[in-house]
Formats: C-alpha cells, structure tokens, sequence
C-alpha cells in the first residue's frame, strides 16, 4: 500500500494520499488548494490515478484543493451526507464505505467541530479531520459546532475504536505526525474528564481567536461545486428537457453514481449503470458504438454528469447531454 502524509506550513494542515500500489488507483484526503501541483506530480511520479477526494468538513483555515483536483483529474469529490448542498460530488452517510480498488474506508459521522464533520476509517487507522487531535480536540466555537455533540463523537465514536488504532488528524501545531486511540485515552488532557459538562466547561472557556482566512476560506469552500450555470455550460438539459430525450429511441441513459447510492436514492428506470470512475474507460472501448447515440449522463447533483459530457466530447462523442442538478433536481 501506498499511504503519503503531506504537510502544508501555512495552515498546519496535513494530507494524506492513499493507494493500494504504483499505476493503481488513488484517493486523497483534506487537500490544500497551493499545494495541489505537489500531489499531482507525486500521483505521476508513481503513475497513479486519482478517482477520489475527500474533505473531512468545511475548513475554516485554508481553501480546498479538491475542485482544483477535480478539474485537472476529472476524480469524484466526497463528504459526508450533512455538507451543505451541492458542494460535492458525492455524499456517504455514517457508516458508508467509500471503495477504490482494494481499499475500504468507512465514513463515521462525527459532529461537533463543526456540524457536518465526519472522519474516515480505514483498517487499522482513523482519519480523523478536527474531531480529535494529537493531545488536543477541535474547536467548537464556530460553523455550528457543539461541544456536547464533540464529547459524544470523541467518546462514543473514535473512543470505542481498538487502542491501537493510528489516529491522523487533519492539523498539528506541534510537529507530531501520528498517534494511537489508546495514547489519546491516557495522554490527552482534553479527554481526562469525567462528564460531558466537564468537557463543555473546557471548551467553552478556550477564547481562541477566530482563524486567520475564516472569512474567505469557508465561503470559498462553501462555492467549491460544480454551479448550476456551469453544468448548463456542459450541454446541460433542463429536467423536462432531460425527460423528453429519454424518450428517443437513439438516446443511451447512463446513471453514473456508484451502486451504494442508487440503492439508496433510487433511479430512472432504462439504461446503464456505470459509475463515473469507469466512464473514460467505456466510452474509450465502446467508441464507435456510441457514435450515432445521444448520450444521456446523470449522477447525483449534476457535478460528474457535467465532467462526463467533457470526456465524451474529448473522444469527439459530439451528441452528450446531462441532466442539470442530477437526481436532487429530478424529485421522482
């Protein structure tokens, strides 16, 4: 396995690149937008190909990297299923797992950081954004964040994971790179409490300052998805529009989510199910077979139905549409 930890020193920010080997598939986690050439050319350095990124929450100190790597990577953008519409690509509920060749990392909602944090789980480590730090917890200060809801993530989540668990927070002030769950039960002095008022009492008298980029990096993040007026840009069709041509016996409907969210959200009935990271690869074998078809792509909220359309058209596949908005717009 592949497994790199980056650091970013503007805003203490560390994130991880993971992969099951050289020339396989990757997926990164928490990425600094200024330091996305260094991932991307780490990713060529060992052949490898992004298909997913992940953000553990709405990071208030620094601007994503995961539309950048979107846009020159065309890979699937992922959070948890309490971001704020649209945002992403892709959303995982608690205890969802998110898949990439021979790795399976499981999503664990943890609010209190802030409302929509999540961390990840993958075999013997735990990627735990700002819910737990090395010695240290996050703050619950701002973006709806809840002590009590932190005390409750902390305990009765990540706690409960074996104590030999790695733990690889999203940020380090300190310079320490990695901890256990079992040395954060006896060394962390947030977590020497007794009771969840204890803890609440702590964090509610820290009077930190609030972070340096607050002000742009949230909103920044906040705009990070694929907008309307952009995935009309991308041949987008209304949803009545989007209709209607399913209805032509030349057009060819392709429901791009992965099969975890369709068993969740439904689908519209007819064509074929091929999950986004797989779509190059079929429309490169399948090229002259869909030439003469109108291509019909949909997802989720119209993000890889619109990098869909653009792959198509690299191929000169010139008859691609998308639906606008994916399957939130549609309300079957």
């Amino acid at each position: 396995m592949i497994f790199k930890q980056f650091f970013d020193n503007s805003s203490s920010t560390y994130t991880y690149l993971i992969s099951s080997g050289k020339g396989r598939e990757a997926l990164i986690i928490d990425p600094v937008l200024e330091n996305v050439e260094t991932y991307i050319s780490y990713l060529k350095e060992l052949d490898l190909k992004l298909v997913k990124v992940i953000d553990t929450h709405i990071h208030a100190d620094h601007i994503s990297g995961m539309a950048e790597l979107r846009d020159k990577t065309n890979c699937v953008t992922i959070m948890g299923d309490k971001a704020p519409a649209n945002v992403v690509a892709m959303k995982v509920a608690d205890n969802e797992n998110i898949k990439i060749e021979n790795i399976n990392i499981k999503a664990l909602f943890t609010p209190g950081h802030t409302s929509e944090s999540f961390c990840f789980l993958m075999n013997d480590r735990v990627f735990t954004g700002d819910t737990l730090l090395i010695k240290g917890t996050g703050r619950t200060d701002f973006q709806n964040g809840d002590a009590r809801d932190a005390y409750n993530s902390i305990f009765n989540v990540l706690l409960k994971l074996p104590e030999d668990t790695k733990v690889y927070p999203a940020h380090d002030y300190k310079g320490e790179t990695v901890s256990t769950i079992g040395e954060e039960k006896k060394l962390n002095p947030r977590l020497q409490v007794k009771s969840v008022d204890e803890y609440v009492n702590i964090m509610s008298n820290l009077n930190l300052p609030n972070p340096k980029m607050m002000d742009i990096a949230v909103p920044g993040n906040l705009s990070l998805g694929i907008s309307l007026e952009k995935q009309k840009l991308s041949n987008g069709l209304e949803k009545n529009d989007f209709l209607k041509k399913i209805k032509d016996q030349n057009s060819l409907l392709i429901d791009l989510r992965e099969k975890q969210e369709i068993e969740k959200d439904g689908k519209i009935e007819g064509g074929l199910e091929i999950p986004f990271t797989e779509i190059n690869e079929y429309i490169k074998n399948n090229k002259q077979d869909l030439l003469n078809k109108n291509l019909l792509f949909y997802c989720r909220v119209g993000h890889r139905s619109a990098l869909a359309v653009q792959i198509s058209k690299n191929y000169n596949l010139k008859n691609s549409h998308h639906l606008i908005g994916g399957m939130k717009n549609l309300n079957l």
